[in-house]
């Protein structure tokens, strides 16, 4: 960068034609060049810092810049200027530093103005203020735009991650018992076929059939214990030696539920040579059915999962304010991230009674929310800790609670957590955006999102309107 000596009336008459300021009267641009300094930048300077104070306001003249943040994954532009635009500080903003470094990616020329001036800036250049202050809410609408899509790649990523570890297991259960179902299927055709080469009278047939059709538990339902299927096992191995019969079918019969008093009467009412082809093929129809059983389950599982993601982010609904119900985004958003809460062996609770009222709601912006305030309740708990989420009425606003019992948040940090950029996550876990932006989605929605902390429990509290239908 280069301090010059240019002609004056040049600068003068290169800012008349300049895009945003061009239109501005004479004496106020030669205001700014009397009391600006022109600078000349080459490529690859840095404008502006993101570890210094902003201080200049940069009016370019030609060249082109660009900013770009790091939000855990890797540098990315975010916002251009060119030649006619105008970069750095601007009257009134509240911004001290930049989210990234500014740096020239052409050859620039500009007139810079530092923000010391801004106070006599305001009343010697009305027009020039007017203007630069639509340029600045024009600036602030890009970055809340940038930041936004930002946090919610970031949040896709991690649902996407936490999604693909909850299907994996209902997928693997599916394959699995899909993979025994047909070798099951071949032990149930062998038995079938030995069970119809003996000849049964009807007696023996009903008795057979009944017991195979009955009410069979499936022991993975958690009725029986691990001690109890074993000593279940064992009583069956035992009588079917007791009984000369094939031990082979012992593991499905002891699971299946059916009761030695069952088996006593089986052994009663048929043949000897009869007892072993029945027991097989009750023993065939229990596994078949139960693996069938377990494939409903495992795919009724996948349906749940991918019927609650396309709930929490409204896939298949249109933007608009409409009632929503917060108990069902609470729900899916638990849903979404259960894979996290079981690797950390994290009690979640709900208390949301039902029926609750509904909120008038965009999409699935609520449930960005409740990702945000859910997920950082699970980064901060130790494992085996606990999160609660409450729901209550006070009334004609509906109250929802986020409670854990992490170590609480610093007094320091409580003052910056709603800062944007602000974290306490290590690099790369966390953009700092997400409670800026749950903020602003409450606020959007007519209510207002605080926070409670002391050592070993954490509250933060989102108030919301009810729906005037339910108010």
């Amino acid at each position: 960068m280069q301090a010059l000596n240019v002609s004056f009336s040049d600068i003068v008459d290169r800012l008349a034609a300049h895009k945003t300021l061009g239109a501005s009267p004479r004496e106020e641009l030669e205001w700014l060049v009397s009391h600006g300094e022109f600078r000349q930048y080459k490529a690859g300077d840095v404008v502006v810092s993101k570890a210094q104070r902003i201080t200049d306001m940069i009016v370019l003249l030609v060249g082109h810049a660009t900013i770009h943040v790091d939000r855990g994954n890797g540098p990315r532009k975010v916002m251009e200027w060119a030649g006619g635009d105008v970069m750095g500080i601007l009257p009134y903003s509240r911004v001290q530093k930049p989210p990234g470094d500014s740096i020239i990616e052409v050859d620039a020329e500009a007139v810079a103005i530092h923000s010391d001036l801004f106070p006599e800036m305001i009343i010697r250049c009305p027009t020039i203020t007017t203007t630069l202050v639509h340029v600045m809410v024009d600036r602030v609408r890009h970055f809340t735009s940038t930041d936004w899509q930002d946090e919610k790649m970031v949040s896709l990523g991690r649902l996407a991650a936490g999604l693909a570890h909850e299907l994996n297991n209902p997928a693997s259960a599916v394959a699995r018992s899909a993979k025994m179902l047909q070798d099951e299927l071949a032990n149930a055709e062998e038995a079938s076929y030995a069970l119809g080469s003996a000849i049964l009278n009807e007696k023996e047939r009903q008795l057979i059939e009944s017991l195979r059709d009955g009410s069979l538990v499936r022991a993975t339902t958690g009725v029986f214990s691990a001690i109890e299927r074993a000593d279940r096992e064992d009583e069956i191995l035992t009588w079917l030696e007791d009984h000369h019969a094939d031990t082979e079918p012992a593991t499905a019969l002891s699971e299946s539920g059916i009761s030695v008093d069952a088996l006593d009467r089986l052994a009663e009412n048929v043949r000897p040579q009869t007892l072993d082809q029945a027991l097989r093929w009750i023993a065939a129809g229990y596994t078949t059915r139960s693996l069938a059983v377990d494939i409903e389950r495992a795919a009724s599982r996948v349906y749940d999962l991918v019927s609650a993601v396309k709930r929490f982010t409204f896939m298949d609904r249109a933007t608009v304010s409409e009632p929503q119900s917060i108990a069902q985004g609470v729900t899916d958003t638990v849903a979404v991230l259960a894979s996290k809460a079981k690797a950390k062996s994290v009690m979640v609770k709900l208390e949301i009674p039902e029926p609750f009222p509904l909120v008038p709601a965009f999409g699935g912006e609520l449930n960005q929310v409740w990702s945000n305030l859910i997920e950082n309740a699970l980064d901060a708990v130790p494992t085996s800790g606990s999160v609660i989420i409450r729901g209550t009425c006070e009334g004609q606003w509906v109250v929802v609670r986020v409670v854990d019992d992490g170590p609480g948040i610093s007094p320091e940090d409580k003052t910056r957590i709603f800062d944007p950029f602000f974290t306490t996550k290590p690099l790369g876990e966390g953009t700092g955006l997400g409670l800026d932006i749950s903020r602003r989605i409450v606020r959007r929605h007519g209510g207002t999102i605080e926070v409670e902390s002391v050592p070993g429990r954490t509250e933060f509290r989102v108030t919301l309107p009810q729906s005037p239908r339910h108010a």
